[in-house]
């Protein structure tokens, strides 16, 4: 009565476990529209960011130099700041993009899926200087420079009139707030008027002009103009952005690829892995029986965690060496079964039952594979710390895949394992197990009354 129990929750494992990773293809590879809501869900695969050389897009490269008015005299450390402002002029309008430090001077843009470079170009191409005086045109004093800012963004605020409008604000660095508080103190007490020039100071140009009626502290202020949208104000607002650099950026290198490339590349890389998934799968069957069905399994729930953490992580783009590291990933995943039923065929053959060698086959595998995945685990990591961008994304797809690796061979496949053993403990032909091999006793010969025995 308690066997028949433990099969019936067995099938009821099996059966569950079925519908839940149907249910995790089709939400990894199907696009639909949520009930009763406007939503669309795109699914896992779809949803996953393609770097350039899968979406195709723009790369561009820039060589940097102390700009005139910088703050600091370490180009390495204007260099750094450099990269996080251009990631938040940038990355605010494209959220694929990547920008990285490329040798001791140089900073590389890629922005997948964009097909007008122009629009990238124009936007950080020539960065505008930003300038305030408190007097207008030519020979105006500049008294705040860009680089005095830290922070733009677009605000929408109340303005005199009690009507709401947009407008930018702007964060000061420490010694930009307190430049910012003496200028609008002169300007208050003089009766005069704050002049903000975007580009060179000019009787040509048009500033922004503000009337300060008291000194502004606290390091930051709200331009309003006449901002109709807000995609007018976030123009003006990355113009400004885009003069607050410590560097000049000289274009020294442009490439656009085409989407087709990277569509190609990542359609015959599914197509291979596709034919190489089945060939694995046929191999588990041929030399394992039932448990390589039950590899085969383990195998679909690892693809689906894939997919699902690659959509999942924000940082992650899939790369064709991200390809690479999936499939890797995939390679060590099988080559962790692999380890875990060779064990198990040698304890059967020693004479031991098949429960008892399962059992026995997986306490022995766990050291080579813990061991064997934690040392490419450490190099991955170090990959991703000093590696270039292609090289990281290499190493991110690797660790995700190695870890999801571990979870498959450890977890997953040890209670598939458990759950079959009730439905058949002693048919080794279903497993393909190979003859036990006879012990046999050693027995001690004695020599009884001093006469050998023949």
């Amino acid at each position: 009565m308690a066997r028949s129990r433990v099969k019936r929750n067995s099938i009821i494992n099996f059966i569950a476990l079925a519908v839940v990773t149907v249910i995790g293809i089709v939400l990894s590879v199907c696009s639909f529209t949520i009930p009763f809501t406007n939503t669309k869900f795109n699914g896992f695969a779809n949803s996953i960011s393609l770097g350039l050389d899968l979406a195709g897009g723009i790369s561009v490269v820039y060589d940097c130099d102390l700009a005139k008015d910088s703050n600091t005299q370490n180009l390495d450390n204007a260099i750094d700041a450099t990269v996080a402002r251009l990631s938040g002029v940038i990355g605010g309008e494209y959220s694929e993009a990547t920008i990285t430090r490329q040798g001791a001077s140089k900073i590389r843009i890629e922005v997948p899926s964009v097909t007008d470079a122009d629009e990238i170009f124009e936007l950080i191409g020539e960065p505008t200087p930003l300038y305030m005086t408190l007097t207008e045109g030519d020979g105006a004093e500049a008294r705040i420079v860009g680089t005095d800012i830290e922070d733009v963004r677009v605000s929408y605020q109340q303005n005199e009139e009690g009507k709401y409008e947009y407008g930018v604000s702007l964060q000061f660095t420490k010694d930009g707030a307190e430049k910012f508080a003496n200028l609008t103190s002169e300007a208050a007490n003089g009766d005069q008027k704050l002049y903000i020039y975007i580009g060179e100071i000019s009787s040509d140009v048009t500033p922004l002009n503000l009337t300060c009626e008291k000194k502004i502290t606290g390091g930051s202020t709200f331009i309003s103009g006449s901002f109709e949208t807000y995609d007018q104000a976030e123009a003006y607002a990355l113009q400004i952005m885009s003069g607050t650099f410590n560097v000049s950026l000289e274009l020294i290198e442009q490439t656009v690829i085409s989407a087709t490339l990277g569509a190609d590349a990542l359609k015959w890389c599914l197509v291979g892995g596709f034919i190489g998934l089945f060939l694995i799968m046929v191999f588990m069957w041929w030399r394992y029986g039932d448990f390589g069905y039950l590899a085969a399994f383990a195998l679909v729930i690892y693809i689906i965690l894939m997919l699902f953490f690659l959509q999942a992580i924000s940082f992650v783009q899939l790369t064709l060496p991200g390809l690479a590291g999936i499939i890797l990933s995939i390679g060590m995943a099988v080559d962790g079964t692999v380890i875990i039923f060779e064990r198990v065929r040698d304890e059967y053959r020693s004479g031991k039952k098949i429960p008892l060698s399962v059992k026995v086959g997986f306490k022995r595998s766990f050291w080579p594979i813990f061991d064997s995945n934690i040392t490419t685990i450490l190099t991955g990591i170090v990959l991703y710390i000093l590696g270039t961008a292609s090289i990281q994304g290499f190493a991110i797809t690797l660790l995700i895949g190695i870890v999801l690796s571990m979870f498959m061979n450890l977890v997953v496949l040890r209670f598939l394992v458990k759950w079959y053993l009730p439905l058949n403990s002693v048919k080794a032909k279903k497993l393909h197990l190979p003859k036990q091999v006879k012990q046999f006793k050693e027995v001690e010969v004695t020599n009884v009354g001093g006469q050998a025995n023949d």
